[in-house]
């Protein structure tokens, strides 16, 4: 069987945005149960030349449910200012974007398929497919991005492992 675009977006988005869900609500418990505020955690950073925790959670829905639409229009860009956000807007953030994702059906992703896509950042214009678009550059930042929030609710002693990543996985059935 062919793997279709559907089948390369939808699910596997849907499956991480469902484990950082999942690791999100899991960081707001291990921070309320050891009386930290979950608020301080959306500025931090692995690295002081990387973008906080917020931005990460930002960019998984950007690199999701902002790519379908990228597709769509044919240009994608850098994620929209996102303002100040808290832990639970954050957590509110993935749910819309889940939301979102679930409601894009298969034929709304196939008349897609094969379209001219591009990159557009300043003045420059970064040709792909649709095909190529998502996998060479929105899937891997889309999966960059999860793993830096995942990463650093661990560094801040949220009990995650390698499961709560990876999320549901999708078995064979029948």
């Amino acid at each position: 069987m062919a793997i279709s675009l559907f089948h390369l977006t939808v699910p596997t988005y849907l499956q991480t945005l469902g484990a950082v869900s999942g690791f999100l609500d899991r960081g707001l418990s291990h921070f309320q149960e050891n009386n930290v505020d979950p608020d301080e955690i959306v500025e931090t950073r692995l690295f002081e030349n990387m973008l906080p925790f917020k931005f990460q959670i930002w960019s998984v829905a950007h690199h999701s449910k902002g790519a379908l639409d990228g597709l769509k229009a044919g240009v994608f860009g850098p994620p929209s200012p996102m303002g100040e956000l808290n832990y639970a807007a954050l957590q509110k953030v993935i749910a819309d974007t889940r939301e979102g994702v679930q409601a894009i059906t298969a034929d709304q992703v196939k008349s897609l398929e094969g379209g001219d896509m591009a990159f557009e950042m300043g003045g420059r214009r970064i040709p792909f497919t649709a095909e190529n678009f998502i996998l060479s550059f929105s899937l891997p930042n889309f999966h960059f991005h999860a793993a830096t929030a995942y990463d650093i609710l661990r560094t801040k002693g949220v009990p995650l492992g390698k499961r709560d990543y990876m999320g549901a996985l999708r078995f064979k059935t029948g």
